[in-house]
């Protein structure tokens, strides 16, 4: 009897086992169909109606889909709506603080020429909106982005004053998504509403929420800070030693902006060749290393071994990732500015081609990025390009986190491409279309060269 029950136990086991592997191949393989076989026409929202908000629509209804786009504020043009309010708390810790989206400053020219901040179809070389330099206001941009959302009928998508609070799968299927909304009506009031959609293209920007540089010794610094997202004017630094804190294009500007008006601006860099200098052609701006301290009495030190008595600090120090309404169960996650795990920065493994991404990468040309990004989105979604499995997918995905760790890039540049061109390649190549042209890769690598090297003057060669 004993032999008989233990000859039973390992059929059933071996039969279970045989079970569960013929239904997990199913379940891939089922998943991997449906992925691949969306087709027709598709009900889609679009949160966010700035840059990529916009052209994810031109895209999606060029392919047919229906198209309704989510837009917290009253006006489309995201980042490139200036507005001269600042929020409260200029660090941005403050999670019940009024939250101002737009980062753009007043004096701020574009870093790429406009011949490079264009959707195909619709130049902007050959507009003129009355800024016509180069290197144009951000005024210019946002008149363009106007004509550009009119001219193919895009305002009429637009949802306005339309906070989306959750983003949600209705229950294990792949193409049922509620959004649900906060809808500002007259008199002040809130209501909240929700619609299911079979697919969701996130385009939230990511250029609001503060990242602050960690500075030793300054919960004892006694002096303000702040940080760029709330820079709008150099009036409120008069007469004043500001540090400012980064390398990028935002504290090139705005060192050279409040120059005019501060007694001092010294801009502290993690640069390996950053050192101790007067800048030439400026009577009050000097080049620092990284701050080792932040002192009581106010004084901040640098690793050059300069020093400087301060009373602000400005964190030009870019920006958090955040989708504060999304929730995919853990599937995908915000780590350390890791949006993840994403296909190519665009679709997650598990749930593509209905949840996509637009506009994440950085250190590019990024009206192309994201239009390729919106053309191959709307593709896979109507059929006529497939993705590959989940499983290789995924294989690509953890490949470039592991590329990563032997360069020794830490996570929060996952999204700073090494290789913008091979990117674009190979977004055209997804997406089943013709890449750029190489030409406007190569003013791009002019444009960035220019700016790195803090060419003073570039915009106005």
């Amino acid at each position: 009897m004993t032999c008989l029950y233990i000859y039973i136990y390992i059929y059933i086991t071996i039969s279970v086992i045989q079970y569960m592997t013929v239904y997990l191949k199913t379940q891939t393989t089922w998943l991997h169909l449906y992925q691949n076989s969306m087709g027709g026409s598709h009900n889609v929202a679009v949160i966010g109606a700035g840059v990529a908000g916009l052209v994810a629509a031109r895209e999606l209804q060029n392919e047919g889909h229906r198209v309704v786009i989510f837009e917290k504020s009253d006006k489309l043009g995201g980042i490139w709506v200036y507005d001269p309010q600042v929020e409260s708390d200029e660090l941005g810790f403050d999670l019940s603080r009024e939250i101002i989206h737009s980062s753009v400053y007043k004096s701020l020219r574009t870093n790429l020429p406009r011949v490079l901040m264009e959707f195909s179809g619709f130049g902007f070389a050959d507009r003129e909106f009355g800024d016509p330099r180069t290197f144009q206001g951000h005024e210019e941009v946002l008149r363009y982005l106007n004509d550009f959302a009119t001219r193919y009928g895009i305002s009429d998508l637009i949802r306005f004053e339309s906070e989306v609070i959750r983003v949600e799968r209705v229950g294990d299927r792949l193409d049922r998504w509620v959004v649900e909304w906060q809808a500002k009506e007259e008199g002040g009031r809130v209501k909240l509403e929700q619609e299911v959609f079979e697919a969701v293209v996130v385009c939230n920007g990511h250029s609001t929420v503060p990242r602050v540089a960690r500075v030793p010794g300054i919960e004892k610094w006694p002096g303000k800070q702040t940080h760029s997202h709330n820079y709008r004017v150099p009036e409120p630094f008069h007469n004043q030693v500001v540090v400012i804190i980064g390398n990028g294009a935002s504290a090139y500007d705005i060192s050279r902006d409040i120059s005019k008006v501060a007694k001092e601006v010294h801009v502290s860099s993690r640069s390996p060749t950053a050192k101790f200098s007067k800048l030439d052609h400026y009577h009050n701006i000097w080049q620092h290393s990284s701050i080792a301290d932040a002192k009581e009495d106010g004084t901040v030190e640098f690793d050059d071994g300069s020093s400087v008595q301060a009373s602000i600090i400005m964190h030009c120090t870019g920006y958090k990732y955040e989708c504060p309404f999304l929730n995919t169960n853990g599937i995908v996650s915000i780590d350390d500015n890791r949006v993840g795990p994403l296909y190519k920065h665009v679709f997650p493994p598990e749930l593509g081609p209905c949840l996509s991404f637009v506009g994440l990468p950085q250190k590019i040309l990024i009206f192309d990025a994201m239009e390729l990004q919106s053309k191959w989105i709307a593709r896979v979604l109507s059929d006529k390009v497939r993705l590959p499995e989940p499983k290789k997918m995924m294989e690509d995905v953890l490949e470039y986190y592991e590329q990563m760790k032997l360069l020794k890039r830490p996570k929060h540049l996952t999204h700073y491409l090494l290789n913008p061109d091979e990117y674009l390649d190979c977004l055209a190549a997804e997406a089943g279309i013709s890449p750029l042209e190489d030409w406007r890769k190569e003013v791009y690598r002019e444009t960035v060269k220019n700016i790195e090297n803090q060419q003073d003057g570039f915009r106005d060669v």
